[in-house]
């Protein structure tokens, strides 16, 4: 397969931009772009610098293309797919509801999402949404014997495992 040959003249000021730029740009993607296009501007060909720098023929192309567009600034954009949820638009909606009143399960969570925007989302998804939203599963249960300040310490002292009768009822897990 043959690459389209690309010539560009490059300054001296450039030149420097380039080789400083491609060590000192904080995302590696430029730098590896700066990379192509510094070997470009010292002479190399298109084999070598493929080679060189681990770039198909057809993305150093683009970058040459790119830096005849627009220069070293069209070369530091970055530009990467980043699909959105239907639910972002209604995010503060879902937030604040949820801070009022956290859900038992994820399902129930599904349920009012559903119930506010009218947007039905599995539980998985619905538990990823939250979980990007901040939101984690915490277990929440009773103190025992809320009068008895012996039990409660000996409680707290404990694993945390609820004491006393239905106390596996009373613990639950809710998003917070």
């Amino acid at each position: 397969m043959e690459v389209e040959l690309v010539k560009i003249q490059f300054s001296e000021a450039e030149k420097r931009e380039l080789h400083h730029q491609r060590y000192h740009h904080p995302h590696p993607r430029v730098q590896k772009k700066m990379e192509v296009l510094w070997l470009k501007s010292q002479g190399f060909s298109h084999k070598n610098i493929s080679l060189a720098s681990g770039v198909n023929g057809k993305t150093l192309v683009t970058y040459l293309h790119q830096y005849e567009q627009g220069g070293i600034e069209r070369l530091k954009e970055l530009h990467f797919y980043q699909p959105g949820s239907a639910l972002d638009p209604h995010r503060t909606t879902i937030e604040a509801y949820f801070l009022e009143h956290p859900p038992a399960t994820a399902k129930e969570a599904a349920a009012k999402i559903a119930e506010l925007t009218g947007i039905t989302r599995s539980a998985n998804q619905t538990r990823l949404f939250l979980k990007k939203c901040g939101m984690r599963w915490r277990v929440t249960g009773v103190l025992p014997a809320k009068a008895d300040p012996g039990k409660q310490e000996d409680f707290k002292k404990n694993t945390g495992t609820p004491v006393g009768r239905g106390s596996s009822r009373e613990t639950r897990r809710v998003f917070c």
